[in-house]
Order: structure tokens, then sequence, then C-alpha cells
């Protein structure tokens, strides 16, 4: 595991601008989002954030395709429209200062657990704990609805993503690899509950003790958040 150095400055519009086309290519190979799914936004500023536009595929955008809004999401450059579901960026920009990043896709296994209403709370993978801990289910929001920046608002002090129930996934972090990057930790997660519970039907559970020990490793690996795994096996 990588230890992300710990940052309070901003990126550069410049360093902003690739990474938000380089996480959605990333994104769009790796099958996290179809068609013109899924948004990204970079904080640059105290009240400036440049985001994906809406109706364009995360693999094809061009640098030139990218809006910059403020936290109240007013365009203040760019020719194309924000999505609407910037609003929960902005939210969580405004819940937490220390969030710099905001990813949102539809990774597949991560929506079916959505919309199975199922979290990802099961303490099966060391790495999971400490990174995530738990992936919470935010209640059902209409699409682009100003509901949907409502529901994740609770959890954008105590968490590192959460679910969208019968919808998606939505990642935060301090920077914006981070927060993709966690955006593919939620779905290897999901991916091994699945594989463990309901094909090999079998999952061998941390006990509360090992659990504890992984959680007071997050300061290590410079993670500051993030939920708590329900208790696991006694030993």
């Amino acid at each position: 595991m990588l230890r992300v150095e710990e940052t309070m400055d901003y990126m550069t519009e410049k360093q902003a601008k690739k990474a938000i086309i380089d996480i959605g290519q990333r994104m769009y190979v790796r099958n996290f989002v179809a068609a013109n799914d899924g948004n990204i936004s970079i904080k640059t500023g105290e009240n400036e954030v440049w985001a994906t536009p809406t109706g364009v595929s995360k693999g094809y955008m061009k640098k030139k395709m990218l809006v910059k809004v403020d936290l109240d999401g007013n365009v203040l450059e760019g020719s194309y429209k924000p999505s609407s579901e910037l609003k929960m960026h902005l939210r969580a920009y405004r819940e937490n200062s220390d969030i710099r990043s905001v990813c949102h896709a539809h990774p597949p296994i991560c929506t079916c657990f959505a919309i199975a209403g199922i979290p990802l709370d099961t303490p099966v993978l060391a790495e999971a704990i400490i990174t995530l801990g738990d992936v919470p289910i935010a209640p059902y929001a209409e699409l682009g609805s100003k509901e949907v920046p409502e529901v994740i608002a609770p959890y954008c002090h105590t968490h590192n993503g959460i679910l969208l129930a019968n919808h998606g996934a939505v990642t935060w972090a301090e920077d914006a690899y981070s927060a993709y990057y966690r955006l593919e930790s939620m779905e290897y997660y999901a991916n091994i509950l699945l594989i463990t519970d309901k094909i090999l039907g079998k999952q061998n559970l941390l006990s509360e003790e090992q659990i504890n020990a992984l959680l007071a490793m997050r300061d290590k690996f410079g993670v500051k958040m993030g939920g708590v795994p329900r208790k696991g096996s006694k030993q």
C-alpha cells in the first residue's frame, strides 16, 4: 500500500486539468463508466473547482471541455456546461475543507451492491479496513436533484466514500489520485465480498482485535478518516 504524502497545497490549474483527463481515461478503460456517465472534480483554490462537463465520455475528454466553477456552482471559465451532479461534489467541499477532489462513477460490482442495498462492511480484507473501513449506502435521491448533495453530506467527515442507492459510487480525498484510487479500492473490495460470499460461500471474518489493530495503522498510511466495519468474529 502506498503512503499518500500529507499536503494541503492545491493543484495548479494545469495539473488539475491533466489529472482530470487522466482519471477520466482510467475510469473509462476499467469500465467504471459507460457512455457519458460519471464526473470528476478537483478543488484548485478556496473558491474554485475544475470539473468534467456534462454529456461527454470520460474516455474522450479534452482539456478545453473542462469547466471551472465556484463553490456555488457559478461557471467561471469554460464553454461547456457542468454536470448536474456537480452539486454533490460542491457540497462535499463545503462540508469538509480538507477534501480536494471528488470522483463519481458506476463501477459495476459496487453499483450492484448499491442496487441490492448491501453496504461494504464485512471485515475480510486488511487493506480495505485501513483505507475504507466500511462503505455505507446513502439513501436514494433523484439524479441531479438537490437531494443528492443532502444525502452525502453526513458522511463527508467520517468516511472516504459511499454507495449511492440504486445509482453508483462516490469517493473523495485530499488529492485527486487518492480519490480515484479509493474508487478502485471500493470496486476491488466489492468483488472480494461477492466472490467469497456468493461463489465460495465462505468468509473468515477478522476478529475485533485484528480490526482495531488495522484501524490504528491509518496514521502510518496517511489515512485521516474512514468508517469502521461491523464487528468481526471473536477469538
